[in-house]
C-alpha cells in the first residue's frame, strides 16, 4: 500500500496545468482515497485558486467552483457568466453538454443563502438532465452518475457509496491510472474488512 501511495502522490508532480490537477483531486475525492493525499491535495487546491484559469469548459469551470468550495476557498458564482448570453441565460451549446450539466447541477449545490443565479442553475441542470436521461436509456458511467446525482446531488453523497459505484466506472475510463484504481481497491476493501470485525466484535456484546 506505501508504494502504491508513493506512486500516486508523484502524480501530483506530473500534472501539467490546472485542468489535469482538477482531474486528479476529483478521482481521488470520487475513489474516497483523498484522505490519504490531505496536504498534497491542499497544496493543489491553494495553487489552483491562485492561479490565472480561463478554460472555456463548463466542466473545467464548474470542476473548480466545486472543489474549491468543498475546500472552504471563495469562488464567485461569477465564473459561471462566460456561459451565458446577454439574457442572463446559459449558451445552447452548454445546455446540450452533459458533462458540463453534471458538473454545474453538483457545484451549484455548494450554493450559500442568497445566490439565486446558482439556484436557477440548478433547476436549469436538473432539467436538463433528467431529458438526457429520458432519451438516451444506455448504460454508460456518465448516465450512472447522472442518475445517481439526480437522486443525491454529489456533495452530499456518502463517500463509501460513491467510491464503490465510482470504482468499477473509473476502471472504463480512458485515462484510467492503474496505481490509482489499485489504491482504491486495496483501501475499500481494508476499510470493509475493519467494519466487518468491529461488526463482529460489537455482536458478542449484544
Amino acid at each position: 500500500a506505501d508504494q502504491l501511495k508513493e506512486e500516486v502522490t508523484l502524480l501530483f508532480e506530473t500534472c501539467k496545468d490546472v485542468e489535469e490537477k482538477l482531474k486528479l483531486v476529483d478521482v481521488l475525492q470520487h475513489l474516497g482515497i483523498d484522505h490519504h493525499f490531505e496536504r498534497r491535495i491542499a497544496v493543489a487546491l491553494s495553487d489552483i485558486h491562485g492561479a490565472e484559469f480561463n478554460s472555456s469548459s463548463l466542466h473545467d469551470v464548474a470542476l473548480r467552483f466545486r472543489l474549491l468550495r468543498q475546500h472552504g476557498l471563495w469562488v464567485s458564482p461569477d465564473e459561471f457568466n462566460k456561459f451565458k448570453g446577454p439574457d442572463g441565460r446559459f449558451n445552447a451549446e452548454v445546455i446540450d453538454d452533459p458533462m458540463g450539466m453534471l458538473s454545474l447541477y453538483n457545484a451549484a449545490h455548494l450554493l450559500i443563502h442568497g445566490e439565486v443565479e446558482l439556484e436557477d442553475a440548478i433547476l436549469l441542470s436538473r432539467h436538463q438532465l433528467e431529458t438526457i436521461i429520458a432519451r438516451n436509456l444506455k448504460s454508460s458511467p456518465l448516465s450512472q452518475q447522472v442518475t445517481r446525482a439526480l437522486r443525491i446531488p454529489l456533495p452530499r453523497t456518502l463517500k463509501r457509496i460513491e467510491a464503490l459505484n465510482y470504482i468499477a466506472e473509473y476502471n472504463q475510463e480512458q485515462a484510467c491510472n492503474p496505481s490509482v484504481l489499485q489504491l482504491a481497491r486495496l483501501d475499500f476493501n481494508l476499510l470493509q474488512l475493519l467494519h466487518l470485525r468491529e461488526l463482529k466484535e460489537f455482536s458478542r456484546y449484544i
